[in-house]
Protein backbone atom coordinates (compact mmCIF):
# COMPACT_ATOMS: atom_id res chain seq x y z
CA UNK A 1 0.00 0.00 0.00
CA UNK A 2 3.35 2.43 0.45
CA UNK A 3 3.63 2.42 -3.21
CA UNK A 4 0.34 3.39 -4.45
CA UNK A 5 0.92 7.06 -4.88
CA UNK A 6 3.77 5.95 -7.10
CA UNK A 7 2.07 3.23 -9.05
CA UNK A 8 -0.34 6.10 -9.59
CA UNK A 9 2.30 8.25 -10.87
CA UNK A 10 3.65 6.21 -13.02
CA UNK A 11 0.14 5.15 -14.62
CA UNK A 12 -0.18 8.95 -15.22
CA UNK A 13 3.17 9.16 -17.23
CA UNK A 14 1.91 5.90 -19.06
CA UNK A 15 -1.33 7.50 -20.39
CA UNK A 16 -0.14 10.60 -20.60
CA UNK A 17 2.41 9.04 -22.94
CA UNK A 18 0.39 6.65 -24.87
CA UNK A 19 -1.78 9.80 -25.67
CA UNK A 20 0.96 11.57 -27.51
CA UNK A 21 2.85 8.36 -29.17
CA UNK A 22 -0.05 5.64 -29.54
CA UNK A 23 -0.51 2.01 -27.32
CA UNK A 24 3.52 1.23 -26.86
CA UNK A 25 3.48 1.25 -22.75
CA UNK A 26 1.04 -0.44 -20.23
CA UNK A 27 -0.26 0.79 -17.19
CA UNK A 28 0.88 -1.13 -13.94
CA UNK A 29 -1.86 -2.80 -11.70
CA UNK A 30 -1.08 -2.75 -7.86
CA UNK A 31 -1.42 -6.27 -6.39
CA UNK A 32 -2.93 -5.94 -2.89
CA UNK A 33 -3.74 -9.20 -0.19
CA UNK A 34 -7.20 -9.26 0.12
CA UNK A 35 -8.74 -8.75 3.47
CA UNK A 36 -5.80 -6.19 4.09
CA UNK A 37 -7.10 -2.11 3.93
CA UNK A 38 -4.37 0.29 4.58
CA UNK A 39 -1.12 -0.09 6.53
CA UNK A 40 -0.73 -1.39 9.52
CA UNK A 41 0.53 1.16 12.47
CA UNK A 42 3.57 0.38 13.84
CA UNK A 43 3.48 -1.97 17.37
CA UNK A 44 3.58 1.44 19.12
CA UNK A 45 0.16 2.84 17.55
CA UNK A 46 2.33 5.11 15.51
CA UNK A 47 0.80 5.77 11.17
CA UNK A 48 3.69 3.07 10.03
CA UNK A 49 6.19 0.28 10.75
CA UNK A 50 9.44 1.68 10.27
CA UNK A 51 12.71 0.46 10.99
CA UNK A 52 14.00 3.07 12.35
CA UNK A 53 11.62 3.60 14.84
CA UNK A 54 11.92 -0.06 15.51
CA UNK A 55 7.98 -0.48 15.57
CA UNK A 56 8.19 -3.36 13.50
CA UNK A 57 7.01 -7.12 13.24
CA UNK A 58 9.60 -8.66 10.68
CA UNK A 59 9.27 -11.68 8.75
CA UNK A 60 12.73 -13.11 10.13
CA UNK A 61 11.59 -12.91 13.59
CA UNK A 62 11.52 -16.29 16.07
CA UNK A 63 8.48 -17.75 17.42
CA UNK A 64 9.68 -15.45 20.74
CA UNK A 65 10.42 -12.50 19.36
CA UNK A 66 6.80 -12.09 17.82
CA UNK A 67 5.30 -12.75 20.94
CA UNK A 68 7.60 -10.24 23.01
CA UNK A 69 6.51 -7.77 20.52
CA UNK A 70 2.96 -8.50 20.24
CA UNK A 71 2.45 -8.70 24.61
CA UNK A 72 4.49 -5.09 23.77
CA UNK A 73 1.70 -3.91 21.74
CA UNK A 74 0.29 -0.33 21.73
CA UNK A 75 -3.57 -0.56 22.96
CA UNK A 76 -6.51 1.79 24.43
CA UNK A 77 -4.62 4.17 27.07
CA UNK A 78 -8.08 4.65 28.69
CA UNK A 79 -7.97 0.55 29.26
CA UNK A 80 -6.73 0.08 32.25
CA UNK A 81 -8.89 -2.52 34.00
CA UNK A 82 -10.19 -5.34 32.28
CA UNK A 83 -13.53 -4.16 33.78
CA UNK A 84 -13.34 -0.67 31.80
CA UNK A 85 -14.56 -0.53 28.47
CA UNK A 86 -11.91 0.31 25.45
CA UNK A 87 -11.72 1.09 22.32
CA UNK A 88 -11.26 -0.93 19.27
CA UNK A 89 -10.88 1.91 16.62
CA UNK A 90 -7.42 3.01 16.20
CA UNK A 91 -6.48 0.37 18.47
CA UNK A 92 -3.27 -1.61 16.75
CA UNK A 93 -3.99 -4.65 18.03
CA UNK A 94 -7.84 -4.83 16.63
CA UNK A 95 -5.87 -3.77 13.72
CA UNK A 96 -4.17 -6.46 12.97
CA UNK A 97 -6.91 -8.62 13.97
CA UNK A 98 -9.12 -7.23 10.99
CA UNK A 99 -6.41 -7.68 8.69
CA UNK A 100 -5.16 -11.49 9.73
CA UNK A 101 -7.78 -13.41 11.61
CA UNK A 102 -10.07 -15.89 10.04
CA UNK A 103 -13.36 -17.17 11.91
CA UNK A 104 -11.41 -20.59 12.23
CA UNK A 105 -8.87 -19.06 14.32
CA UNK A 106 -11.72 -18.04 16.74
CA UNK A 107 -12.69 -22.02 16.93
CA UNK A 108 -9.04 -23.44 17.64
CA UNK A 109 -7.65 -20.31 20.08
CA UNK A 110 -10.64 -18.83 21.44
CA UNK A 111 -13.64 -20.48 20.72
CA UNK A 112 -15.85 -18.73 23.80
CA UNK A 113 -15.74 -16.29 20.42
CA UNK A 114 -17.82 -17.17 17.20
CA UNK A 115 -16.10 -14.51 15.27
CA UNK A 116 -14.25 -11.43 16.04
CA UNK A 117 -16.79 -8.69 16.27
CA UNK A 118 -17.79 -10.67 19.27
CA UNK A 119 -14.75 -10.38 20.63
CA UNK A 120 -14.93 -6.30 19.80
CA UNK A 121 -18.66 -6.00 21.51
CA UNK A 122 -17.19 -8.06 24.91
CA UNK A 123 -13.67 -5.61 24.64
CA UNK A 124 -16.06 -2.27 24.02
CA UNK A 125 -18.74 -2.79 26.53
CA UNK A 126 -15.75 -3.64 29.39
CA UNK A 127 -14.97 -7.51 30.94
CA UNK A 128 -11.80 -8.18 28.25
CA UNK A 129 -8.37 -7.73 28.72
CA UNK A 130 -5.69 -6.66 26.55
CA UNK A 131 -3.60 -10.11 27.58
CA UNK A 132 -6.03 -12.36 26.44
CA UNK A 133 -6.57 -10.32 23.10
CA UNK A 134 -2.96 -9.94 22.84
CA UNK A 135 -2.30 -13.67 23.24
CA UNK A 136 -4.95 -14.26 20.63
CA UNK A 137 -3.74 -12.21 18.30
CA UNK A 138 0.15 -14.09 18.60
CA UNK A 139 -1.84 -17.12 18.15
CA UNK A 140 -3.03 -15.78 14.15
CA UNK A 141 0.24 -14.01 13.46
CA UNK A 142 2.50 -17.46 14.48
CA UNK A 143 0.11 -19.34 12.12
CA UNK A 144 0.54 -16.57 9.31
CA UNK A 145 4.30 -16.32 9.76
CA UNK A 146 5.17 -19.67 10.92
CA UNK A 147 5.37 -21.21 7.04
CA UNK A 148 6.70 -17.90 6.24
CA UNK A 149 9.96 -18.51 8.28
CA UNK A 150 10.40 -22.17 7.38
CA UNK A 151 10.74 -21.14 3.80
CA UNK A 152 13.14 -18.57 4.90
CA UNK A 153 15.09 -20.76 6.05
CA UNK A 154 14.98 -23.54 3.35
CA UNK A 155 15.98 -20.39 0.74
CA UNK A 156 18.93 -19.99 3.57
CA UNK A 157 20.40 -23.62 2.84
CA UNK A 158 19.91 -23.02 -0.62
CA UNK A 159 22.08 -19.37 -1.58
CA UNK A 160 23.19 -20.42 -4.76
CA UNK A 161 20.26 -21.60 -6.09
CA UNK A 162 18.94 -18.25 -4.97
CA UNK A 163 21.75 -16.80 -6.55
CA UNK A 164 20.88 -18.18 -9.73
CA UNK A 165 16.74 -17.14 -9.53
CA UNK A 166 18.29 -13.95 -9.03
CA UNK A 167 20.41 -14.04 -12.19
CA UNK A 168 17.68 -15.60 -13.99
CA UNK A 169 15.06 -12.77 -13.38
CA UNK A 170 17.73 -10.18 -14.05
CA UNK A 171 18.24 -11.63 -17.33
CA UNK A 172 14.27 -11.74 -18.58
CA UNK A 173 14.00 -8.15 -16.99
CA UNK A 174 16.60 -6.90 -18.87
CA UNK A 175 15.51 -8.03 -22.14
CA UNK A 176 12.08 -7.04 -21.40
CA UNK A 177 13.63 -3.62 -20.64
CA UNK A 178 15.08 -3.65 -23.73
CA UNK A 179 12.25 -4.51 -25.78
CA UNK A 180 10.48 -1.71 -24.14
CA UNK A 181 13.17 1.07 -24.95
CA UNK A 182 12.87 -0.36 -28.38
CA UNK A 183 9.47 0.46 -28.71
CA UNK A 184 9.62 3.93 -27.45
CA UNK A 185 12.81 5.02 -29.36
CA UNK A 186 10.52 3.89 -32.25
CA UNK A 187 7.29 5.61 -31.26
CA UNK A 188 8.93 9.00 -30.50
CA UNK A 189 11.31 8.53 -34.04
CA UNK A 190 14.47 8.59 -31.71
CA UNK A 191 15.64 5.41 -33.26
CA UNK A 192 18.00 6.94 -35.05
CA UNK A 193 20.60 4.15 -35.85
CA UNK A 194 17.69 1.17 -36.24
CA UNK A 195 15.63 3.08 -38.74
CA UNK A 196 17.00 4.31 -41.82
CA UNK A 197 14.76 6.68 -42.90
CA UNK A 198 15.25 9.06 -40.16
CA UNK A 199 18.92 9.87 -41.11
CA UNK A 200 17.71 10.40 -45.10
Amino acid sequence: NDQKPMIEQTREIVRSFNSTYGDVLVEPEGMYPEGIAGRLPGLDGKAKMSKSLGNCIYLSDEEDEVKKKVMSMFTDPNHLRVQDPGKVEGNPVFIYLDAFSKPEHFAEYLPEYQNLQELKDHYTRGGLGDVKVKKFLNNVLQEELGPIRERRKMWEQRIPDVYDILKEGTKAAKAKAEQTLHDVKAAMKINYFEDDSIMK
